[in-house]
């Protein structure tokens, strides 16, 4: 299921989801004008490498517990290819306006951050001294998503299946979310069993989501002005 757009109108211009779209997007384009051995150095230094931050936890010489934890947050913000980047802005398009909406900015880029650094622990916990890098704001994403699925359940989306033919239907949030990450936790447990590390992080998209669960609660919503000119619908 490919969430298209939803119906849950905004009050507020939601500025952060508009920056972080552009930074994420920017970065990625900064990264398409390296060649190919210098776009691997840039991911390699600046994605989040489990064992970076497991052999500085066990004092590895050369190993910096303050440069790993901030490869957690550069990693939120480098993309390994067009379709990487282009799933995840689309999401955060689609959720990540409502949920700064209820937020409010600032709280809301915190509570992005927090997803995202909780997703990456997460990811940690299950590659513990894991070499590959894991790059993408999904984890934070996922973060988006969770809070979403709790504050607005009944949201329809407009959503393509392609199930043998391609069709569009309306979906409550929570199904389309839930289906979502159901499949996420499935497809990490699949892994972790058989042993194997696939290219794509489950681990992190079930840590974001879960923590986007946790921290909308603990987050205040903003206090609501409502006024007819700022009603807003897409």
């Amino acid at each position: 299921m490919i969430p298209l757009k939803d119906d849950t109108p905004r009050l507020t211009t939601p500025y952060v989801t508009y920056f972080l779209i552009g930074l994420n997007t920017a970065i990625f384009l900064f990264q398409q004008v390296l060649d190919r051995p210098a776009q691997v150095a840039f991911l390699y230094q600046f994605g989040m490498v489990p064992a970076r931050l497991t052999g500085a936890l066990h004092a590895v010489p050369g190993s910096s517990v303050g440069w790993s934890l901030l490869t957690i947050f550069t990693s939120m913000f480098l993309h390994a290819g067009w379709l990487h980047i282009i799933s995840n802005m689309w999401v955060l398009w689609i959720f990540g306006d409502n949920i700064e909406d209820y937020l409010g900015h600032f709280r809301y880029l915190l509570f992005y951050f927090g997803t995202g650094l909780a997703a990456s622990l997460l990811h940690i916990a299950f590659n513990w001294g894991g070499q590959i890098p894991s790059v993408g704001a999904s984890g934070a994403i996922a973060g988006v998503m969770g809070a979403y699925f709790l504050l607005y359940p009944s949201a329809r989306v407009l959503t393509l299946i392609p199930f043998f033919i391609i069709y569009f239907t309306w979906l409550p949030a929570w199904l389309v979310l839930g289906y979502w990450f159901v499949v996420q936790f499935l497809s990490g447990a699949a892994g972790s069993l058989a042993s194997q590390k696939g290219e794509i992080a489950f681990w992190a998209h079930v840590g974001g989501f879960l923590a986007g669960l946790a921290l909308i609660k603990l987050f205040p919503a903003q206090p609501r002005r409502y006024r007819y000119t700022d009603w807003q619908t897409r």
